[in-house]
């Protein structure tokens, strides 16, 4: 005979909620045999892809982190930088912007939400008079044969526009034509280093519960411009990509907030992936006000007659922040002082229950889990 007590009630509760907590905090399995377009939608897919190829094969300390960009200790004391990016968008022009335009601000923008000073004039100091040196990216063209010579002079005269605007110089590259059929017309490459100043740390193991979540600015627009460009929808809204640098964005966010704890910016995947990985890494709960979210009304109507949830939708000039709660309104008061951050809101919260989970206190009055996005809702969007 078992001597074993009977379990109460409340004990089989408690391993029922520890399985589901065990379950959650689970990276994504790979479990299929080929690659699909899900694998680079940026959702759990690929996640999945990630740890089980690359993160895999490559382990180390500095790529375990799975940031916008490895931050990199030199033997001087000084801290990089250094991320890489692949743009593959269709069309290769869409309202508001293009792959060149994309191909530069989506490494500036991985770089400076890590945490590096790249531009050559911060909004903050150019108001200060502060001068700072330029950073660096390489770019590097797959091209199609057949491609027009005439389009890529167009695509290489935006990413010269874009480095401009970003303070940044490209100084190295490479250029790889392949037979027609081979590629889409035009794949860029881009890779960036940038410099973190001394004493500057963004992690997710610095958030804590009473912390703020903050957006720069309206989500959505990016993916949904995109989508509606290809034509195939009958759809007509005024929607433009908001394909941007946010370099001085973020040094103005951190000079009113020195005690910023984390920033992403919300490309694939969009603005709920984002808070899942974070939840996920911080073992923290990232709770959402919708009534909160800045959302465009064309954008959000586009997004309704399609079925998409906006959270997920792809952006190329927003981010999202975690700031202390006393520094959160100095800092939506300094992202809207920015000519890109007008829209800027304190969208949610950290809470320390329950954690690892994103919830979203809905407009109605109830909540909802947030998951990471499955599937692949809008391919090819950068």
């Amino acid at each position: 005979m078992s001597t074993t007590e009977p379990a109460t009630s409340a004990e089989r509760e408690d391993r029922v909620l520890e399985r589901i907590d065990k379950f959650r905090q689970r990276r994504p399995r790979l479990l299929d045999e080929v690659v699909t377009l899900a694998h680079g939608a940026g959702g759990k897919s690929s996640a999945a892809l990630v740890d089980a190829v690359f993160v895999e094969a490559f382990r180390n300390d500095e790529l375990e982190q799975l940031g916008d960009a490895a931050a990199l200790s030199m033997p001087s004391g000084e801290r990089l930088a250094f991320s890489t990016d692949s743009y593959v968008v269709q069309p290769l022009r869409f309202p508001g912007g293009s792959i060149g335009h994309l191909a530069v601000h989506g490494t500036v923008n991985d770089l400076a939400v890590s945490g590096a000073r790249l531009s050559g004039v911060s909004w903050v100091g150019r108001a200060r008079g502060r001068l700072r040196r330029p950073r660096w990216l390489s770019a590097a063209f797959v091209i199609e044969e057949g491609f027009p010579i005439a389009e890529l002079r167009e695509i290489v005269a935006d990413m010269s526009e874009a480095a401009v605007l970003s303070g940044v110089q490209i100084v190295t590259g490479d250029t790889k034509v392949v037979g027609k059929g081979a590629a889409d017309g035009v794949y860029i490459s881009t890779a960036g280093v940038g410099v973190i100043p001394e004493g500057r740390r963004l992690s997710p193991d610095l958030v804590r519960a009473g912390d703020k979540v903050l957006l720069s600015g309206t989500i959505g627009a990016h993916g949904m411009a995109v989508m509606l460009a290809r034509g195939d929808l009958a759809i007509e809204a005024d929607i433009a990509s908001d394909t941007a640098p946010v370099n001085s964005l973020v040094e103005a966010l951190l000079e009113a907030a020195p005690s910023t704890r984390w920033m992403r910016d919300a490309t694939r995947g969009g603005v709920g992936t984002v808070c899942n990985e974070l939840a996920h890494a911080s073992q923290l709960a990232v709770i959402i006000d919708e009534h909160s979210l800045p959302i465009e009304p064309q954008v959000l109507g586009a997004c309704d007659m399609l079925g998409i949830d906006p959270l997920y939708v792809a952006n190329e000039g927003k981010f999202v922040a975690v700031v202390a709660a006393e520094e959160a309104d100095a800092a939506v008061a300094a992202l809207r002082a920015h000519p890109r951050g007008a829209d800027a809101a304190a969208v949610g919260e950290i809470l320390a229950e329950p954690p690892g989970i994103v919830a979203l206190r809905t407009s109605f009055g109830g909540s909802r889990i947030v998951d990471m996005l499955v599937g692949d809702p809008l391919p090819r969007i950068c």
